[in-house]
């Protein structure tokens, strides 16, 4: 059961003008009859009317039966897994690009040991895990080299005991389908029909390209859902398979999620996180002209669930618009850093550089493990150290930042973990889903679509020769005629 101490918390505070002088918002603006209010009345109401319809559908994810019937095909191919591979699957390698790659990197930043991969078969739960999300060929071919390799010679053992798991819902993306292209020509030569075991497709249940192959080729797949988009896919198979592979508690993380959407269907803004965070990230954007929004992580295993935001910030609320006060595009910069390590080189910009940044600082209370800090040394310089912790000395650099920041008048919030667990990430990962959902809305536009990403993909077609696409090569060539100096 739900409790205050388990649950994500936030502090707004140094968002407002009391804090942070006329760079913050007026307290008015959360009044309960607000114009805003009343709008996120109205938006809650209509995003609690759409749910589970069109591009919605992972608001549900959490729930039956998707729930029950994803947790159930996972767990299915987490066995089959494990069964044909009698030895044990000492490499997972996954490949995909964007929402296919990044959900699965953040889970497992943040629930698994930052030593997984080192660890001998024995200590570490699963197999190791590589998440190949560009076609990098260096990064490519020297994962590969490591996986081929026996553990004699210090390498991954073989790929006779290595698992692919391709994540494509159509099977055209070409970075995946290159990957994709690659690695079944290795194991086809390697295994021949037996090479079937070692791919998990998670893809379009009915249809696509990849379909077809997994269909022809008897491959394995778990689905893409349709209606879920694949930076709102994470918990889904998408990043569930990956996760539970790993040993990571994939239904405490959906529980996560399911504490969450309790709190966001509520349509009181100040009792509504998701609500809360849109309204505040939004208005600073349109009407402070603070459209850099910086997520500041003080724990490293929390640092890669802001690569995770910054794609579902970035591609979701990046968009080409007229309808919001006149203006022809609208969307926010997404920005990482890392508590305490940014503070030596992000932090002399974001307190004396401009003022056009809003800052997510996010914290955890209990850490897993502490390191203690030892007496003794005798150097008075260091000595206030002595008898601390690390946990202690980086919460405590965060609320010296959080300070310095007010004092430059640079608003922030504060993101509360209590500890970091499946179900406390699960949190998180629905809450920033829904904050999406809820800043669309203000903005007025589509937070599902991408239509500026197709251009790139319609002219990599071109250039890369696909049939159909030629006037995209000639096109390239015409608009970026070279100007350059050469040495």
């Amino acid at each position: 059961m739900k409790t205050a101490t388990s649950a994500i918390r936030i502090d707004f505070a140094n968002c407002m003008t009391e804090r942070v002088g006329e760079h913050g918002l007026d307290p008015v603006l959360f009044d309960v009859d607000s114009t805003i209010s009343r709008s996120v009345r109205s938006i809650t109401e209509k995003l609690n009317a759409s749910r589970g319809s069109g591009w919605e559908r992972w608001r549900d994810l959490h729930r039956d039966p998707m729930r029950s019937d994803h947790l159930s095909q996972v767990r299915d191919a987490v066995d089959a897994c494990n069964s044909a591979f009698p030895d044990g699957v000492e490499n997972l390698v996954v490949l995909g690009i964007g929402g296919s790659a990044l959900g699965n990197i953040a889970l497992q930043g943040a629930l698994r040991s930052p030593v997984h991969n080192l660890l001998p078969a024995g200590s570490r739960k699963g197999p190791r895990l590589f998440v190949l999300d560009n076609v990098d060929p260096v990064a490519f071919g020297e994962v590969m080299t490591f996986c081929d390799a026996p553990t004699s010679m210090g390498g991954g053992g073989g790929l006779e005991k290595t698992v692919f798991n391709v994540i494509s819902k159509s099977g055209e993306t070409a970075e995946t389908a290159a990957q994709f292209m690659i690695i079944r020509d290795m194991l086809k030569a390697r295994f021949g029909d037996a090479h079937q075991k070692h791919i998990v497709a998670v893809t379009d249940p009915a249809k696509g390209t990849m379909r077809t192959i997994c269909d022809a080729n008897g491959y394995r797949t778990l689905p893409v859902p349709e209606g879920v988009g694949g930076r709102f896919s994470v918990l889904s198979p998408v990043g569930l398979f990956s996760a539970a592979m790993c040993g990571i508690d994939i239904e405490a993380l959906l529980d996560g999620a399911a504490d969450m959407d309790e709190s966001t269907c509520n349509p009181e803004l100040l009792k509504n996180p998701a609500a809360l965070l849109a309204v505040i990230l939004v208005e600073f954007g349109m009407s402070k002209g603070k459209t850099n929004h910086v997520m500041m992580p003080y724990a490293n295993q929390l640092y890669l669930l802001a690569d995770w935001f910054r794609q579902l910030w970035a591609e979701s609320l990046g968009k080409r618009t007229d309808s919001v006060q006149g203006l022809d595009h609208v969307g926010f910069t997404p920005i990482k850093a890392l508590g305490a390590t940014d503070q030596h080189s992000q932090v002399q910009l974001y307190r004396d550089g401009p003022n056009d940044k809003v800052f997510c600082l996010v914290e955890v209370e209990q850490f897993a493990r502490d390191v203690p800090i030892p007496t003794g040394l005798g150097v008075e310089a260091i000595q206030y150290l002595e008898g601390s912790d690390l946990g202690t000395l980086l919460n405590r650099e965060r609320r010296a930042t959080e300070y310095a920041l007010v004092e430059s008048q640079r608003p922030n919030f504060t993101l509360t973990f209590p500890e970091v667990n499946e179900r406390t990430v699960g949190q998180f990962l629905y809450l920033w889903e829904m904050v999406t959902a809820y800043a669309g809305r203000l903005l007025g536009i589509d937070a599902y679509d991408q239509p500026a990403v197709e251009t790139g993909k319609q002219a990599t077609f071109g250039l890369m020769g696909r049939a159909g696409y030629e006037n995209w090569s000639m096109r390239v060539e015409r608009t970026l005629q070279k100007l350059q100096w050469t040495v």
